[in-house]
C-alpha cells in the first residue's frame, strides 16, 4: 500500500535531526515542506526529491500532491519543523490519505519547547517545584475552549510552555497572574530555539513583556513561564539516593524500607 511519512525535522539546529528522518530524506523522490521553518541545510539533504513550499500551497493543493506521488510508488515525505504532532496539520492530512487507501507514518522530531529548555538551562519538571507541564498558545485567530483559558491553566501554577504567541505577551503575563502566577514568577523567552540567530531572554512575569518588546521578538518563540526557570530551592531526586531501592539496585541504607 502506498504512504506518506511525516517527518519532524527538529527545531533548527540541523545536527539535531534524527538518523530516521535524515535517511527518508535522502531517499525521499517528493518533500513538501514547511516553508521558511526549515533549514537551508536540512533541505540540501532533500538532494534528489522535488520540493514544494507548503507556505505557498493550500490544503486541497498540498493533498494532492501527497496522494498523486503516493499512487505513483514514490518516496513521499510531507516535512515538518520540530515535532509532526505538537501544533501542525497532520491529523486532517492523515484521515485524507487514509480515505485513499494510502498509508501515513510518522517520524518525531525533537520539538522546539525543548531546545528553548536546553537553551535556557532548565529542567522543566523539578521534585519540590513541579512535576507537570502544560504545553498551549494564546487565543487569537485559533480559538481555545473556555476551560483552557490562560487563567485558567495558570491556577495549577506549574510549568507552562507557548507555543505561537509571543506576540501576544501582554495578555499572556495578565491572565497568568490573574490565575495565581505571582509577578515575582519566572520567565524565559527563547527565539528561534537552536538556529544560528537564538535569542535567550529571562525575566518575570513583571518585567518579560517591556523585555521581549524592546528586543521586537513578534515571532517564531517559545515561552516558558514557571519557578523552574530559575528555582530558588529544589529536592534532589530520590532515583539516586542510597536509601531508594529500585529494579537495578537495592537500598544501601539498613533503615530504608523502599
Amino acid at each position: 500500500m502506498p504512504k506518506v511519512y511525516f517527518v519532524g525535522c527538529g527545531p533548527g539546529d540541523p545536527d539535531l535531526i534524527t538518523v530516521k528522518a535524515k535517511k527518508l530524506l535522502q531517499k525521499a523522490d517528493v518533500v513538501v515542506y514547511s516553508g521558511s521553518l526549515i533549514p537551508a541545510q536540512i533541505m540540501k539533504i532533500c538532494k534528489k526529491a522535488k520540493t514544494f513550499d507548503a507556505a505557498k500551497l493550500v490544503r486541497e493543493e498540498i493533498f494532492d500532491i501527497l496522494k498523486k506521488n503516493a499512487k505513483k510508488g514514490k518516496n513521499v515525505v510531507r516535512l515538518h519543523d520540530g515535532d509532526p504532532t505538537i501544533y501542525s496539520t497532520i491529523r486532517e492530512q492523515m484521515d485524507n490519505l487514509h480515505k485513499e487507501k494510502i498509508n501515513s507514518e510518522i517520524i518525531p522530531g525533537v520539538t522546539s519547547f525543548l531546545a528553548a529548555a536546553a537553551a535556557l538551562g532548565s529542567q522543566l519538571t523539578l521534585p519540590g517545584v513541579t512535576q507537570s507541564i502544560i504545553i498551549t498558545r494564546a487565543e487569537k485567530r485559533t480559538k481555545v475552549p473556555k476551560r483552557e483559558k490562560i487563567s485558567e491553566l495558570a491556577k495549577h501554577r506549574t510549568t507552562m510552555v507557548f507555543y505561537l504567541s509571543v506576540q501576544l505577551i501582554g495578555n499572556i503575563v495578565k491572565e497568568a497572574v490573574a490565575g495565581g502566577y505571582p509577578k515575582s514568577t519566572p520567565v524565559g523567552v527563547v527565539y528561534r530555539a537552536s538556529w544560528d540567530d537564538e535569542k535567550i531572554i529571562t525575566g518575570t512575569l513583571e518585567t518579560i513583556t517591556k523585555k521581549v518588546r524592546d528586543q521586537k521578538i513578534t515571532r517564531t518563540a517559545i515561552i516558558i513561564i514557571g519557578d523552574v526557570i530559575k528555582p530558588k530551592s529544589y529536592e534532589y531526586s530520590r532515583l539516586y539516593d542510597k536509601s531508594f531501592s529500585h529494579g537495578f539496585r537495592k537500598s544501601r541504607s539498613k533503615s530504608s524500607k523502599n
